[in-house]
């Protein structure tokens, strides 16, 4: 067996422990690379540059200072650093002959991955709780969702980010890693990472799913019990401006839930025996880059609040 540096002998064990990874991306020809760095870098920028200006948008103007906007501007930051714990490093290896990541790399990557996405699964039932309040007691919205409780949602959503994406990264990074050390992905993703463990993976498997059906199934069952409910009360909306007006709000966030939700149960919820790395490296893209660059789209060219903000700044950014 030849002697690879990403993998050294441990002197208390029989067998060699992986200390560094090999992330094998998309392809091994150079051009086709080089196609790539420069389709994922327009990507990248887009989504960023999408994100960042609607963080800009609802902190300038006064009218967006509602519960519905702040949790839009979470949501963007969320998707801001959703796409920069991957694509920065993709974008390195696209273009470096070594594709190395450390252990200690790859542990950090996956958890905040991990982190982000549980947070992000939460706020967006968060959110569907902010339109049921709106639509459905809309008399009451400011006196239901004030400041206070805005706040303590979001922290509540981070908190939980934390805590279960640590037990997440924590089962599967416990494993013994004796070799081969190549994942066949673009990033440490769970599933990925897991297929090179010295041992059953059974365990872990049923643990994950677990918390999968907590963070996934649950804030999923909320969402459409809130959507049930402002189905019933957008009915008897007689006011065609205001039935439009609700009807454009709930589109944006469903559209949201449906591209996020779908890839998402899709990786989380199944086997590691049906794990087809190149199926799954497309999956993550989508639900990782796509849905970042769909989000700024999908609530700036539904949002008359959001497309009036953006004529607002740069008229005033031209008046002065």
């Amino acid at each position: 067996r030849n002697f690879d540096p990403t993998v050294s002998m441990s002197p208390a064990s029989n067998h060699s422990s992986v200390t560094e990874f090999i992330l094998l991306g998309f392809s091994s020809d150079p051009t086709s690379n080089r196609i790539l760095f420069i389709i994922f870098l327009l990507l990248y920028l887009c989504s960023v540059l999408g994100n960042g200006l609607i963080i800009i948008l609802i902190c300038l103007d006064s009218h967006l200072h509602t519960p519905m906007y702040f949790f839009l501007s979470i949501l963007s930051l969320l998707d801001m650093g959703y796409v920069t714990t991957t694509m920065p490093q993709m974008l390195v290896h696209l273009l470096s002959s070594s594709k190395l990541i450390s252990f200690e790399g790859c542990w950090l990557q996956m958890y905040v991955f991990s982190d982000l996405g549980v947070t992000e699964s939460i706020l967006l039932a968060v959110m569907a709780y902010d339109h049921y309040v709106a639509i459905c007691f809309p008399l009451h919205y400011m006196l239901i969702l004030n400041w206070n409780l805005c706040v303590r949602l979001v922290v509540g959503t981070w908190v939980c980010g934390f805590f279960f994406s640590l037990l997440h990264t924590f089962f599967t990074m416990r494993l013994p890693f004796c070799g081969p050390n190549m994942v066949n992905h673009y990033f440490c993703e769970g599933p990925s990472v897991r297929s090179l463990g010295c041992m059953d993976t059974h365990l872990i498997e049923v643990v994950h799913l677990v918390l999968s059906i907590f963070l996934i199934v649950i804030p999923l069952s909320l969402i459409l019990a809130s959507y049930a409910r402002i189905t019933i009360a957008i009915l008897k909306i007689k006011s065609t401006e205001n039935l439009y007006k609700a009807f454009s709000t709930c589109v944006s966030h469903l559209t949201m839930i449906t591209l996020y939700y779908v890839p998402g149960i899709f990786i989380s919820m199944r086997p590691n025996s049906s794990y087809i790395p190149e199926r799954d490296k497309r999956i993550s893209v989508f639900y990782n880059v796509f849905t970042a660059l769909l989000n700024p789209l999908v609530y700036s060219l539904r949002n008359k609040d959001i497309k009036a903000a953006f004529i607002k700044v740069v008229v005033r950014d031209r008046v002065v």
